[in-house]
């Protein structure tokens, strides 16, 4: 059985982040709500308790039953996490005088702790915390101090129960991966097994097991996503996957038939849709961005309906999602609230008699790319930038049109075809421009105009959790405005986004 580790979910900013830092060790990792804990504990070789906005001094604060774990495999409470553990034991939470966020030295270490196992004296660890443990559960002793915070980190002495108030998945821990090493290898006795060669294997036998001679029916987008899904459901059951690929008129210029160029080498079974109409007349006059994606998730749907039925003893509808897609949905009680909704994360109607297979869901991004590397897939088609699925939908702010679509897309390929032809496409993660619900006044040549703002959005990230924005030089910036100015009628001005994610999104809706 695959080594894994359970992170539940307190609602911290950085619960991705030690996801990340997980699997960049190579070993599996699950994160699950605090308040919906997997019934099947027995497949998890130790768990981590994540931060929290909340302090556990609050009478509404998250407060699950963590004995059903608790001292039979190995425990790291991260910030709320070991106050949670100190003060179910015993111990006691108090507030801190003064919020106690940001840098802090290591200036007391016990060396002979196991989570600690290499980490020097006057290591820079980072707090964020506006409570701290002032009394330690009875049983239990200090692993580590700062100058201003006495227990940094504790153990309770008769079981592989740790807690550390600072931060070790932030690169201002400086010794932060090394700790989870140390939990996750010595203490958990995982093995780094979480590679994409064993991905594609074990995912190939399960798609065999799960589909057995039934038939596939997937939906391909063009970018990296569906892709991989498409080529390792291929190697897994032929021709039995039949894909689909449809144009929704919210493309980028030209893409349908460069797509379906594309497919054509990879030797998947691959059928254009132009359903463009359809989705445009359903979407006049809606501008309420969750509106949206759901009025193209149902489209889509119905597509996919019609074309299954063509299809005999059609059984499956696979889909391209990936981990941020079901994270990004989870809404609970506490620790998260929807971002946005995904147009293929949350099932099927009744009436679509068909099972869903997702053979990514459990990737971040990056690992795609590294699991498609693994099947052969070219880098031109890897390095491709997400592209959102309900498309440039919602980077048109306000009502859709075919006028506005036009426009954007002729916007689009120009910034897009730039980075590229300047060398700085693969330097960025994802690029796109927004269509503004707004016009501006401008002067072309002696005329005053009164036309359509559009702003240009370049970011970098790894996983897509977090992004902050590319400093795309000056220069190319100027040229590129230059270029769609002169050249898109019905825009008259460009602004660059700064915002970084979060606490922007890296789309705009």
């Amino acid at each position: 059985m695959q080594d894994a580790i359970l992170i539940l979910d307190f609602g911290s900013q950085y619960t991705q982040l030690i996801a990340r830092r997980v699997r960049e060790l190579q070993v599996y990792c699950e994160i699950h709500p605090y308040n919906n804990i997997p019934s099947d504990l027995k497949r998890f070789n130790a768990v981590i308790l994540s931060g929290s906005p909340y302090s556990t001094l609050e009478a509404d604060a998250p407060n699950p039953d963590i004995n059903i774990f608790l001292g039979k495999i190995p425990v790291l409470g991260v910030c709320y996490g070991a106050q949670y553990i100190a003060k179910i034991k015993g111990g006691q939470v108090a507030s801190s005088k003064h919020r106690e966020y940001g840098r802090a030295k290591i200036n007391g270490l016990n060396n002979s702790s196991k989570l600690l196992t290499g980490i020097p004296m006057d290591s820079s660890v980072w707090m964020s915390h506006g409570d701290t443990i002032v009394k330690l559960p009875k049983g239990a002793r200090i692993e580590c101090s700062t100058s201003d915070v006495e227990i940094a980190s504790f153990k309770l002495n008769d079981q592989e129960t740790y807690g550390i108030q600072y931060h070790p998945e932030v690169h201002h821990t400086e010794h932060g991966v090394l700790l989870l090493k140390n939990f996750v290898y010595s203490i958990a006795n995982c093995s780094p097994s979480w590679t994409p060669a064993a991905f594609v294997k074990s995912t190939i036998d399960h798609l065999k097991k799960t589909i057995g001679e039934g038939k596939v029916v997937l939906g391909l987008s063009g970018g990296v996503d569906s892709t991989v899904a498409a080529v390792i459901l291929s190697r897994a059951i032929g021709d039995r996957l039949f894909c689909i690929f449809v144009n929704n008129g919210l493309l980028r210029k030209n893409e349908f038939d460069s797509v379906l160029d594309r497919y054509k080498g990879l030797g998947l079974n691959v059928k254009g849709v132009d359903a463009s109409s359809n989705f445009l007349s359903k979407l006049e006059g809606v501008e309420e961005p969750e509106e949206k994606r759901k009025i193209i998730g149902a489209a889509f749907i119905d597509v996919f309906d019609k074309e299954s039925m063509l299809i005999s003893e059609v059984e499956f509808l696979a889909q391209g999602t990936i981990y941020p897609d079901v994270i990004e949905s989870i809404s609970v009680n506490g620790p998260s609230v929807t971002i946005k909704s995904h147009h293929n994360v949350g099932g099927l109607p009744d009436y679509m008699k068909l099972k869903v297979v997702e053979p990514l869901r459990s990737l971040f991004k990056d690992e795609v790319r590294r699991v498609g590397k693994e099947l052969g897939l070219s880098q031109e088609l890897l390095g491709r930038h997400p592209f959102p699925g309900p498309g440039l939908a919602i980077r048109i702010l306000g009502s859709i049109t075919h006028e506005r679509v036009q426009i954007l897309q002729e916007v689009d390929s120009i910034f897009i075809d730039g980075l590229k032809d300047e060398g700085l496409y693969d330097q960025v993660w994802q690029a796109g421009v927004i269509l503004l619900p707004v016009k501006s006044v401008g002067v072309m040549g002696d005329e005053r105009t009164y036309e359509q703002v559009v702003a240009l959005r370049a970011v970098e990230s790894t996983d897509g959790m977090t992004a902050d924005w590319v400093h795309l030089p000056f220069s190319f910036l100027s040229k590129i405005s230059n270029k769609i100015i002169n050249n898109v009628r019905g825009v008259n001005r460009v602004v660059y986004d700064i915002s970084s994610k979060p606490p922007a999104t890296i789309e705009w809706e």
